[in-house]
C-alpha cells in the first residue's frame, strides 16, 4: 500500500492540508483541475484561530504584512451606531481578523508549501475513484487529455461546494438556498467613515452595505440584489453599485476603482458525515454557508488543520488507533453546523425589512452588545477561539477547570503545539510531565513545558487543544490514554 495522499483541490483548504502533511512527512499529492492559479480575491477574512495555527508552519507571520489588520466591527442602522464589537481583547496573540486577499494566503501557502518539496498540480481532474481496504485508485486525467491511475492510501476533497467527489459518494447535501440574490466587489474608495481598522455593517430596509476594509482606501463591499427569481445572479457594475450605496451606506462614500466583482446566491448546506472510508471531505465540499461572518475559508482551513496531524500519525505509523481517523467527522461536523447556524442568523437579522422588527432589533442588539459577556462570547464566535471539541472520542480525564477538548491559548514566545516536522503531543506539567515524555518519545514532545503555576499535568494536542488533564503526581493515569491511541513504542 502507498502512503501518499491525494489532495483535490488546491485552494486555500487544499494548500493548507497539504503543507500540514509534508510538514509532517506525509508524501502528498494536491491537484486541481484550473489550470492556473486563481487571481481574484474571494474571501478576505482571516480570523484569529486560523493565524494561531498557521503559527505552526510560519505561514501566519509571512501572511500578516499582505493584510489589513481590523480590530472593530460596527452595526449601524437609521444612521446611527447601534453597537460596536472590539477584538482587540480576543485571548489570543492575533486579537484581529486579517483582511486580505485571498491569492495572497494561497500565494503564502504556495510558497511554504515548496520549501518542503511540494508543488500543486494544475490542470489535473479528477475523473473517478475507487477504494478498498488498502487505499483509494484514482483516474486522473491531464490537460492534454491524457487519461492516468494512480494509487493513494487516502483522498481528501477540498474541491468546492461542487465537489466531484462528494457526488461520487453519493452523499448528500442537505440544506437550503436563501430567498436573495447578492453582489459583492473589491472597490477603491473614499469617504469611508471609519478608520480602515473597523469594518461595518450598515442596515437600510432595502438591504444591508457589509463593508471589510482591505486598506486606507480599498474594500470588500457586499448587498442584496433582491429576491432570488431562480436565474443567475447578475453583478452590480460600479455606477450600480454606487447608486445602491449612495441610498444604503452612510452616504459621503464614492467608489473610485472596481477590482472584482461578482454576484452569488447565498446557500446553507452540510453533508451528513464528513468521511466515507479512506475519503474526507473539508471546506466547502463539506459545508457552506453565508459569507456575512466571513468564516468560511477559515472553517474550511481548520478543517485540513484538524485531520492533518490525525493522517500524519496513522500514515508515518506513529499511532494506529481507529479513533484517530474516526474523531474528524463528531469534532469538525458540528462546527460546521454553528458557523452555518451563526452565519445564517446574522444575514436574516442584517436584511430584516419589517420597520417594526428592525427597531425590535436595533434595541436588543444595542442592548445585549453593552454587556461584558455577551461581547466576550460575540468576539469569541468571531474569533473562532471559543471552537472547542467537547464530545470528542479523543477526549481523555481532565480534572481540572479546563475541560478536555477545549482550546489551549497559545503563550506568545513559546514554540506553537504541533511546530516541527512530526505530530506530537505537549505534555505541559512538572515531574510526572517528564516522565510522560520519556515513557512515549515517539509521540510525545521529549521536553515537557511549564505549566500555568497549577500541580496539574496537561497533555496537548499538535492543534492546541487539552486532550485530557491530571494532577502531575498521577502522571501513570495518562498511560492508558496514550496507549489507546495505539502509540508505537
Amino acid at each position: 500500500m502507498t502512503d501518499r495522499v491525494l489532495i483535490v483541490g488546491a485552494g486555500p483548504v487544499g494548500l493548507a492540508m497539504a503543507l500540514e502533511l509534508a510538514r509532517y512527512g506525509v508524501p502528498v499529492r494536491i491537484i486541481d483541475k484550473i489550470p492556473d492559479a486563481e487571481h481574484t480575491s474571494r474571501a478576505v477574512a482571516v480570523w484569529p484561530r486560523t493565524l494561531e495555527l498557521l503559527d505552526r508552519s510560519g505561514a501566519a507571520a509571512d501572511l500578516i504584512p499582505r493584510g489589513n489588520r481590523v480590530t472593530v466591527a460596527n452595526l449601524l442602522s437609521g444612521g446611527r451606531r447601534v453597537a460596536a464589537l472590539s477584538l482587540d481583547q480576543v485571548p489570543s496573540p492575533y486579537p484581529f481578523v486579517l483582511m486580505v486577499p485571498q491569492y495572497d494566503t494561497e500565494s503564502v501557502l504556495r510558497q511554504h508549501l515548496a520549501a518542503h518539496g511540494v508543488t500543486a498540480d494544475l490542470g489535473i481532474e479528477l475523473l473517478d475513484f475507487a477504494q478498498d481496504a488498502d487505499g483509494v485508485s484514482a483516474r486522473l486525467r491531464g490537460s492534454d487529455g491524457t487519461e492516468s491511475t494512480e494509487r493513494f492510501a487516502f483522498l481528501v476533497a477540498c474541491d468546492g461546494a461542487h465537489s466531484v467527489v462528494r457526488h461520487r459518494l453519493g452523499l448528500d447535501f442537505k440544506g437550503d438556498t436563501l430567498g436573495l440574490d447578492w453582489t459583492q466587489g473589491d472597490f477603491h474608495l473614499s469617504g469611508y467613515p471609519f478608520p480602515p481598522s473597523q469594518m461595518s455593517i450598515f442596515c437600510h430596509e432595502d438591504g444591508p452595505m457589509l463593508f471589510f476594509p482591505m486598506g486606507p482606501d480599498r474594500a470588500r463591499i457586499i448587498t442584496t440584489l433582491g429576491r432570488t427569481t431562480g436565474k443567475p445572479a447578475v453583478p452590480l457594475d460600479q455606477d450600480a453599485f454606487q447608486k445602491v450605496l449612495d441610498v444604503r451606506g452612510p452616504g459621503g462614500i464614492t467608489l473610485t476603482g472596481t477590482v472584482w466583482i461578482s454576484a452569488f446566491h447565498i446557500n446553507e448546506r452540510q453533508v451528513e458525515n464528513y468521511r466515507s472510508g479512506r475519503v474526507f471531505l473539508a471546506g466547502d465540499a463539506a459545508h457552506i454557508h453565508s459569507p456575512a461572518g466571513g468564516q468560511g475559508m477559515n472553517t474550511g482551513m481548520q478543517d485540513a488543520m484538524n485531520l492533518a496531524w490525525k493522517l500524519a500519525l496513522v500514515s508515518r505509523g506513529i499511532a494506529t488507533a481507529p479513533a484517530l481517523l474516526d474523531s474528524y467527522d463528531p469534532e469538525r461536523r458540528p462546527v460546521g453546523a454553528q458557523v452555518i447556524a451563526a452565519s445564517g442568523r446574522m444575514t436574516r437579522m442584517a436584511t430584516l425589512a419589517n420597520p417594526i422588527l428592525e427597531h425590535l432589533r436595533d434595541v436588543a442588539v444595542h442592548l445585549l452588545l453593552g454587556l461584558a459577556p455577551v461581547q466576550r462570547a460575540m468576539t469569541g464566535l468571531m474569533a473562532e477561539v471559543s471552537i472547542g471539541y467537547p464530545d470528542s472520542p479523543l477526549n481523555g480525564p481532565s480534572r481540572g477547570d479546563a475541560k478536555a477538548g477545549s482550546r489551549v491559548r497559545p503563550v506568545v514566545g513559546e514554540v506553537p503545539f504541533g511546530s516541527g516536522d512530526t505530530p506530537l503531543f505537549a505534555a505541559c506539567g512538572g515531574p510526572g510531565a517528564a516522565e510522560l515524555s520519556s515513557r512515549f518519545p515517539g509521540l510525545v514532545e521529549a521536553l515537557p513545558r511549564p505549566s500555568d503555576g497549577e500541580p496539574l499535568l496537561s497533555l496537548v494536542r499538535p492543534d492546541g487543544y487539552l486532550a485530557a488533564q491530571v494532577q502531575d503526581a498521577d502522571w501513570q493515569a495518562l498511560i492508558p490514554y496514550l496507549q489507546h491511541l495505539g502509540a508505537v513504542r
